[in-house]
């Protein structure tokens, strides 16, 4: 398959929420190819379809003053939270090209984070019971999707150099009793996000089977 990469750097979680929201409308209707946008956002918690108030420990007043926003989104999962220095991964994927088999695609997606973070000397695997990857009990990828007329949106997010303390704001995915993890802090020193992007994309390219494309100028268009 043919996939367009966008690389956006760093966008608020809204703009790209409504750029995912049109490219899916424009890959149900066969207008574009296979897309994936890889960002980082501000500061920046969202609570998915099973989510619950309750695993944001900080008040609205305390997010304010911390300057991190609150989003209710349409992913499944529970509270994550994103902010530079994580690179969030999200492919707009047409799954009946692809056996209209969402566990499988789950499954692969998880398997792009899993070689991708043992590119850089970790090993990670799955959790039967959770969705992303994980270290021993810390989590170093959430993921949360949406599928709709069987084309996916949202993704993943891959923490690589960011700060972890504003986990502590979270239950992270609504566990009491596990934290989050990152590249960097595990290897005890910083990695460049450009090496963890060059080797996700070259894994995604490898399990999706796809010839990866760069794309330009998304931002600039109409469709915002």
């Amino acid at each position: 398959m043919l996939c367009t990469i966008y690389q956006l750097g760093l966008i608020g979680y809204s703009e790209a929420y409504h750029l995912q929201t049109e490219l899916l409308r424009q890959r149900v209707s066969s207008e574009i190819t296979d897309t994936l946008l890889l960002l980082e956002h501000p500061p920046t918690i969202t609570i998915g379809k099973s989510g619950k108030l309750e695993n944001v420990l900080a008040s609205q007043a305390q997010l304010a003053k911390e300057g991190v926003s609150l989003f209710f989104v349409d992913r499944g999962g529970d509270v994550t939270y994103h902010g530079p220095g994580q690179l969030v991964a999200y492919p707009i994927i047409d799954l009946r090209k692809r056996g209209r088999d969402v566990h499988k695609y789950v499954r692969d997606l998880e398997e792009v984070i899993i070689r991708t973070v043992n590119d850089f000397g970790i090993k990670a695997c799955r959790d039967r019971n959770h969705r992303g990857a994980w270290v021993g009990d810390e989590e170093i990828a959430a993921m949360g999707l949406r599928v709709r007329r069987w084309v996916s949106m949202h993704g993943f997010a891959l923490n690589v150099n960011m700060d972890l303390e504003p986990f502590s704001l979270i239950n992270p995915c609504g566990f009491t009793d596990r934290r989050a993890t990152s590249i960097s802090n595990l290897l005890s020193q910083d990695v460049a996000m450009a090496a963890v992007t060059e080797s996700l994309l070259a894994n995604f390219s490898e399990v999706f089977d796809a010839q990866m494309k760069q794309g330009s100028d998304i931002l600039a268009r109409s469709c915002l």
